[in-house]
């Protein structure tokens, strides 16, 4: 049995969530201790304290239906919450209760206009500092580490955005790069093949057109030879022409798609003599690729099929299309001999297999995709090529 494609490992909890996380956990803290002291006046201010985180988390899990209009409005509400609440708490609770001003001071760093930020962060510290002078007074080493804490908060998270700005700015350069090596590195290989085909079968072509034209008269046997060498040949650079074509846009994939194609794929190169048992399945339902990760899938398909059948001296050979979420990915799994991999140089101890294997993570990498290869000598081989889409859309859906 091939074995399954690897499972998808859940992503740990973003960094961005760290200060909602603290601020729904101090609320609690203080909530529990409210309830702990049981007197009127703690369970008078539990209400509203439930309310803050309530409206905190709701205003969290519609940031972007609240917009550029809503969001002042809403973090003006959880400072008319937050204030009141710390104004009439009990002072011992409320020390521990202004640190909530650190997780609303990321709030205000993420107002949507320079001056609300700056009206956000005033209003927040000024609050901050009438809290704590009212629990402790003017006592400095009361007020300097919660203002501290805030504004350094502030500083970090202004430096983490201009970071992920920066770092976001400088992967979709480089992705930008690299798509445009690939478009010259298959212009130059275009060039290649037509100058290698087309470009010397058609000069031999001209060549021996002139000849029949000279011996035309004096030895028409020799013309006609010569005119039907150039018919024949013709039908070849005919032939050629279509290859050229089908391997930028195969019709097939065009007109079927991903799923049609490759299964066909597999059917036939199971077909041709001394080929091993081959078998297809796909995994969640179709989906419409863009033509140039379909493109890309199958010719790696292709050259995984080709390795696989002239080195592995496999009896089963398995090809699985798995569409996820955010990937589309064809993994080929074999019996076989398996090799020595070495993930660095991408190359194996059988001859031509690793250039394949180099030759398609380059293909795929220029698409942002990745190729991982699971194999050793004795166990057989796995190959998994996945590429990162968006925007698709399931077939029949349209």
């Amino acid at each position: 049995m091939p074995a399954a494609l690897p499972a998808v490992r859940r992503p740990r909890l973003p960094a961005r969530h760290l200060p909602h996380l603290v601020f729904l956990v101090a609320v609690a803290g203080t909530l529990v201790r409210l309830v702990e002291l049981n007197n009127e006046l703690c369970w008078s201010i539990a209400p509203p304290l439930a309310v803050l985180a309530l409206l905190y988390a709701a205003g969290q899990a519609r940031w972007e239906r609240l917009g550029g209009a809503g969001r002042p409005v809403w973090f003006g509400l959880l400072l008319l919450l937050w204030s009141w609440v710390a104004w009439v708490l009990p002072a011992p609770l409320t020390f521990g209760y202004a640190w909530l001003a650190v997780p609303l001071a990321v709030l205000a760093v993420r107002m949507p206009t320079r001056g609300e930020r700056a009206v956000a962060l005033g209003v927040l510290t000024a609050l901050l500092l009438a809290a704590l002078v009212r629990a402790g007074g003017l006592d400095a080493d009361v007020l300097a580490p919660p203002v501290t804490a805030l504004w350094a908060t502030v500083l970090l998270y202004r430096g983490q955005q201009r970071t992920a700005r920066e770092l976001a700015d400088t992967r979709g350069e480089l992705a930008r790069q690299q798509r445009e090596a690939g478009r010259l590195s298959e212009r130059a290989r275009i060039a290649r093949d037509l100058h290698d085909t087309l470009a010397q079968e058609l000069a031999g072509s001209r060549m021996l057109l002139q000849a029949a034209e000279r011996d035309w008269d004096r030895r028409p046997e020799a013309a006609r030879r010569q005119v039907r060498l150039v018919t024949d040949a013709l039908g070849d650079h005919l032939a050629q022409t279509r290859g050229i074509i089908d391997d930028l846009t195969p019709p097939d994939l065009a007109r079927d798609g991903l799923e049609a194609t490759l299964r066909d794929l597999t059917a036939r190169t199971a077909s041709a003599a001394g080929a091993p048992r081959i078998s297809f399945s796909a995994e969640n339902p179709p989906v419409a690729l863009p033509m140039e990760q379909a493109v890309a899938l199958l010719r790696v398909t292709q050259g995984l099929l080709a390795n696989t059948c002239e080195h592995a001296r496999a009896t089963q050979v398995h090809v699985i299309l798995a569409h996820g979420k955010a990937t589309a990915a064809v993994e080929v799994s074999d019996d076989g001999v398996g090799f020595d991999f070495d993930p660095d140089a991408v190359r194996s101890t059988a001859a031509g297999r690793g250039f394949g294997l180099a030759g398609a993570r380059e293909r795929l990498g220029v698409l942002g995709g990745t190729l991982t290869v699971d194999t050793a000598p004795g166990r057989g081989t796995r190959v998994r090529a996945a590429l990162p889409v968006a925007d698709r859309v399931p077939v029949g859906a349209r």
